[in-house]
């Protein structure tokens, strides 16, 4: 859920063109039922600008509630100079914090999550600003009609920096729960990961924003100026995860997905953004006109193309490889063996059982917090197996995507919201699946990535956007798998389907 939910945390920070009176209060709805609130003030002390951003979320994901909450807050010089920021969020009892201090061209940034504290400098993105840097960007521009300029905007809760390209319309009369106003309308663009995300904003003459739409998941997200009581009354509650379901237009047989599938894909939604899906070394993507030919093999094809970074090896904030509890935890679950593909075998075994309990309220944790308490979904298994992974010495990524049931939540052969992992064994990206049987065919990529939840926007984009046309079995007799290096065991056997 936390993959759903970080794309309107990102955006929503980012919307403000200007900043708000003391203390501003929205009323947050999905698809026309209140989830929530967002509060920003904005104040002066001791000659800086401090900002804070807080969005309170509750939604359900196939009958349980899912509760985050995101503050951030940010200091800058009155100028708009960036000095400080600081980033919390909790999502079904998992906290993260982010801390940064710039100096000069680089932050120091501290961050905890899963109760490990880590520190580490980065160099602060050129031209980037935060939220009073913004206003003032949007104050010098104005709201003449067709006023058009790029801005570079911070988000402390991913530590990145996106393009947001802004475009001024004209008046519009726009109802609120305080009633009817003329505010001016403000389209922007901001590019998230490949995936460029639209929303519409409604300001006054002080650029102070009243309104904000965007799309997320194929419905609207909306955000309406009002007071305290209004922003704060009981939530109505959303189960969106109904929306995020691509329905499979035949079953899928289980000799279908252990040979390979070939899916035709296009947009449910007419007009909006080109799909565009990734190659993996079990799935090849070509376009056709408006739809998307997607070939997917349960092992690796003998062609896959790929290459690995140091980062893929390396410990993050979600994967804590470097913890000695994760590190332990390897070791016991690979019991001596040294062979790669072997290990990555035994850790898919493992964690499907050390996870004991399967379960949607969760959210996200990060995989030290799986270590110390087992259980969660899909996602809860990737990240313990990537982090797993990586402690021994393999490079690993999480992937997002989905993956076909044959029955879920009451719908029947339908593709779920999935996460699983690739992992770097014999010069080729392999692809383990702990929460499910294993991989197979019926697994369909939309992006890949390190394990943070932040930087799934591109998968984000594609949820409920996605139609599957057609599914026919693949050919697998024209197409050659990869075989393993000579004297070496047999890297992509699979064992027996229970």
């Amino acid at each position: 859920m936390r993959r759903i939910v970080s794309l309107a945390l990102f955006l929503l920070p980012l919307c403000a063109l200007a900043g708000p009176p003391e203390d501003q209060w929205f009323t947050v709805l999905l698809d026309g039922r209140k989830i929530g609130s967002f509060e920003t003030t904005r104040e002066l002390k001791d000659g800086r600008v401090v900002t804070a951003q807080t969005l309170d979320l509750s939604i359900e994901r196939a009958g349980t509630a899912i509760a985050l909450t995101s503050k951030e807050t940010t200091e800058e010089t009155t100028d708009g100079k960036p000095l400080a920021f600081r980033s919390v969020s909790q999502l079904s009892g998992s906290e993260t914090i982010i801390e940064g201090t710039l100096r000069d061209r680089t932050i120091l940034v501290k961050t905890r999550t899963g109760g490990e504290a880590q520190q580490r400098e980065m160099r602060w993105p050129d031209g980037a600003l935060l939220p009073e840097g913004l206003r003032l960007a949007g104050l010098r521009h104005g709201l003449a009609p067709g006023t058009h300029y790029d801005a570079l905007a911070f988000q402390p809760s991913s530590l990145d920096a996106s393009e947001i390209e802004t475009l001024v319309g004209h008046p519009e009369s726009v109802d609120l729960p305080a009633g009817r106003t003329t505010l001016t309308a403000v389209e922007q663009t901001i590019a998230l990961g490949g995936a460029p995300v639209k929303s519409r904003l409604w300001v006054d003459a002080g650029q102070i924003v009243h309104k904000l739409t965007m799309p997320v998941i194929g419905v609207d997200l909306v955000l309406l100026a009002c007071d305290h009581a209004c922003a704060t009354a009981p939530n109505q509650g959303s189960d969106i995860f109904n929306r995020t379901l691509m329905e499979s237009p035949r079953a899928l047989s289980r000799a279908e997905l252990d040979r390979g599938m070939r899916y035709v894909l296009g947009a449910s939604d007419r007009g909006g953004a080109a799909l565009k899906l990734p190659d993996t070394g079990e799935q090849s993507v070509t376009a056709k006109g408006d739809t998307l030919i997607v070939e997917v093999l349960p092992a690796p094809r003998a062609d896959s193309a790929g290459s690995v970074a140091p980062a893929d090896y390396a410990p993050n904030d979600w994967l804590q490889s470097k913890s000695p509890d994760v590190e332990a935890l390897a070791r016991r679950a690979v019991a001596g063996e040294q062979d790669p593909a072997a290990q990555m075998q035994r850790l898919e075994s493992f964690v499907r059982d050390y996870i004991h309990t399967k379960s949607l309220g969760v959210g996200y944790a990060s995989a030290l917090e799986v270590v110390h308490k087992p259980e969660g979904d899909c996602t809860e298994h990737a990240v313990l197996l990537a982090a797993l992974g990586r402690s021994l010495g393999i490079a690993t990524h999480v992937v997002d995507g989905l993956a076909y049931a044959p029955g879920f939540a009451g719908k029947d052969q339908v593709f779920v919201p999935h996460a699983w992992v690739q992992a770097w064994i014999g010069g080729r990206w392999q692809s383990f699946d702990a929460a499910l049987a294993g991989f197979d065919a019926g697994h369909i990529a939309l992006s890949v990535g390190d394990g943070d939840p932040w930087r799934f926007y591109a998968g984000l984009d594609m949820l409920g956007r996605l139609a599957l046309l057609k599914a026919t079995p693949l050919d697998t007799d024209a197409v050659r798998w990869a075989l393993p290096p000579a004297g070496t065991r047999n890297s992509f056997h699979r064992p027996p389907r229970p």
